[in-house]
């Protein structure tokens, strides 16, 4: 996940389109010890000491535009709160361009839609990749995602969630293509915004930004995505609020 140059990034983008093989985006499951693995426990920790007082349990991970790399956090950030002993849901509700099913290898006959009309519990669509990891994929893709999303059975199924597991996570579409990530921000406890530090406009962020805390939405931090790091020559990840 750690790449020397963006266009080998690119190349890999393509190369899974081709083979329909998402696996390698997991790192913190491949290569323990990689320092995108390091980087990715570095946001666990902060997330673990965010608002001591109200520690935020359910976790809405978004970014302002495609392939900026929020379901492929989404997807680590999974894994290493399960290495921490925390049992963690991550579920893709992303109903327009679901990723997480490719990224474990699972798959996606039925999800998080079904439960939302009623035809499925969350004890039947939950998946087990790993301990202390269950994922929800997202089922068939809907007529209206939006509606779904602003239901009274999805509240119903986040606070069911929220009972049973030590955190949740949802991986939703760009905030700047849809707006569903601000319907689903404000029944989240934060928002994690993952970003292109290279090719994102500081503008979009602050839009993101300001679109999700007008519905009352805690804003945990960003996630700079394609950061490059002075002096180590490679692209990696960093974390922090700033971005003025």
């Amino acid at each position: 996940m750690i790449l020397s140059r963006k266009s080998t990034r690119r190349r890999q983008a393509k190369q899974e389109a081709r083979s329909g093989d998402f696996s390698g985006r997991l790192v913190t499951s491949l290569d323990t010890q990689s320092p995108a693995s390091e980087d990715y426990r570095t946001l666990r920790t902060s997330l673990l000491y965010a608002l001591v007082d109200e520690p935020p349990k359910l976790i809405m991970v978004s970014s302002p535009g495609p392939m900026e790399g929020k379901s492929t956090t989404s997807a680590n950030l999974g894994v290493v709160l399960a290495q921490a002993n925390k049992s963690t849901l991550l579920v893709d509700c992303d109903l327009r361009k679901p990723i997480i099913h490719k990224i474990f290898g699972l798959k996606n006959l039925w999800g998080i839609v079904n439960v939302l009309v009623g035809e499925r519990s969350l004890e039947d669509v939950q998946q087990h990749p790993m301990e202390g990891l269950q994922v929800v994929t997202s089922g068939p893709l809907p007529p209206d995602p939006a509606a779904l999303l602003s239901s009274r059975r999805f509240s119903n199924f986040l606070e069911e969630a929220r009972q049973r597991f030590d955190y949740v996570l949802l991986d939703v579409p760009p905030t700047e293509i849809v707006s569903d990530p601000v319907t689903v921000a404000a029944q989240a406890d934060g928002v994690l915004l993952v970003f292109d530090a290279q090719n994102t406009r500081k503008g979009a962020v602050r839009r993101s930004v300001r679109n999700l805390e007008s519905v009352g939405a805690t804003v945990l931090g960003t996630v700079m995505n394609n950061v490059k790091a002075s002096g180590r020559g490679y692209y990696g990840y960093s974390y922090g609020y700033k971005y003025g």
